[in-house]
């Protein structure tokens, strides 16, 4: 680019006289500036613009009708100008706030200084159009999660103040403040009047939406706006305006127009309400009705107390009136008596068992007695024993006695010590003579034995 502005083609050499330079000791004038400014719009073309219609000036008899059409989510706005014709011939009449889509070519009047758009042809964007780029819209926030119930932040349950941003003496603004001090009369409000329709909305609702959310007494921001077209209401679809509810840290309530009414506006708040009045009925409790609720939570907290103490005291009752209680020694002078009973009893048993025994024990030792060799011998028998060496036999037959043999008779009282003379077998009459100390004995022939 030359020092005059002139642009230089890529690839060309700087031509050889260069442009006079631009400084204090040598300004450009007013004309080559606004030739160049001239020049260089004129080079745009024509071009396609869409906006929203913030004035029209249609004068009858004028060859000229003015327009300004403005951004619908900043403030910038563009003159127009057109023939009269286009606006009269227009399928859908033209007015304040309608969307259309132009096509011209700018121009700069050099003479004011001035930039206008010089339309041939406008389009009005109808309601189908509309909604279509509501659902294209719609479609991104979506694909990007700004619907996403995770991001949806929980509205407090008692706010001390609210904010609420809706249209200048509107109805909406009535039924919100009106209801919600008549539910909740302590409740306070910050009020932001914005336009809440036509091209202005948007940016005056950006602001109020930021200046509240930086307020930290804020705790609930509300937008809300009575019914209305689509075209009324698509200022609360707005782009921006969605993202600003989404990116604000302080919790948002979407109050637009009426049930059936859905801007993208009631998907990205925090909390949906179906009406302004509807909003604030949800944003703040009725103070009745919790009175209400505290008195029925109260009644039913006293007779629930009142139940347990009944239930505890006739419990207590029944626990005073039973056997062991009212008369705490009586069961354990009955299990006294039952003790002296059991250790009676089981003396008894322990006396009878020892008379037993000593009886059994008596007879036992009487029948020993009797069978005993001691017994036997005090009944005039005696054992006889043959004597060899230091061994003593007992003499059992006839045989093991025989003549010579040193025997020892005992008899009851002591022992006798003899000699065998000779031996009789029974049935045989043998007379033999012993040679004893003591003197001569009687044989008992059936034993074998000597019988005193």
């Amino acid at each position: 680019m030359t020092q005059d502005g002139t642009p230089v083609q890529r690839g060309a050499t700087a031509p050889a006289a260069a442009a006079p330079a631009n400084s204090a000791e040598q300004p450009w004038p007013v004309r080559s500036v606004a030739l160049k400014v001239a020049q260089w719009i004129d080079r745009l073309g024509s071009i396609w613009v869409e906006g929203q219609i913030t004035q029209i000036n249609l004068r009858p008899g004028t060859r000229t009708a003015f327009l300004v059409l403005r951004d619908p989510s900043a403030d910038m706005s563009l003159s127009v100008t057109c023939d009269p014709d286009l606006i009269r011939a227009s399928p859908v009449p033209l007015q304040e706030g309608s969307r259309v889509v132009v096509y011209g070519k700018l121009s700069f009047f050099v003479g004011r200084g001035t930039i206008s758009l010089r339309v041939i042809e406008i389009r009005p964007v109808g309601i189908g159009e509309l909604l279509a780029r509501i659902e294209r819209l719609k479609a991104l926030l979506a694909a990007e999660g700004l619907f996403d119930p995770r991001l949806k932040r929980p509205i407090p349950f008692l706010p001390e103040t609210v904010g609420l941003i809706t249209g200048r003496a509107s109805a909406a603004e009535r039924d919100v403040l009106t209801v919600a001090r008549n539910r909740w009369p302590a409740v306070r409000f910050e009020v932001r009047n914005t336009a809440v329709q036509g091209p202005t909305a948007v940016p005056q609702m950006l602001e109020a939406l930021a200046a509240l959310d930086r307020d930290p007494a804020v705790d609930v921001i509300v937008l809300a706006r009575g019914g209305g077209s689509v075209e009324d209401l698509l200022p609360f679809s707005d782009e921006a305006l969605c993202r600003a509810i989404v990116a604000a840290t302080t919790p948002i309530v979407s109050a637009i127009g009426h049930e059936p009414d859905n801007p993208l506006s009631d998907l990205v708040a925090d909390l949906r309400a179906a009406t302004p009045t509807d909003a604030a009925k949800r944003i703040v409790p009725d103070a009745a009705a919790e009175l209400a609720g505290i008195r029925d939570m109260r009644d039913r907290a006293a007779a629930a107390l009142r139940g347990w103490v009944e239930r505890e005291t006739r419990a207590l009752a029944q626990l005073r009136s039973r056997p062991v209680l009212a008369d705490p020694l009586r069961e354990i002078d009955r299990r006294t008596e039952e003790v002296e009973r059991l250790r009676t009893s089981a003396r008894r048993c322990a006396d009878h068992l020892l008379r037993t025994e000593s009886t059994a024990t008596r007879h036992l030792r009487e029948k020993l007695t009797a069978v005993g060799p001691a017994a036997t011998l005090s009944r005039g028998y005696a054992v006889v024993q043959r004597v060899t060496g230091r061994e003593r036999h007992v003499v059992r037959s006839i045989e093991d006695a025989p003549a010579g043999s040193q025997l020892r008779i005992r008899v009851a009282d002591g022992a006798v010590s003899a000699a065998a003379l000779g031996a009789q077998s029974l049935g045989k009459s043998i007379v033999t003579t012993a040679d004893s100390g003591t003197g001569p004995g009687e044989h008992d022939s059936e034993t074998g034995r000597n019988r005193r």
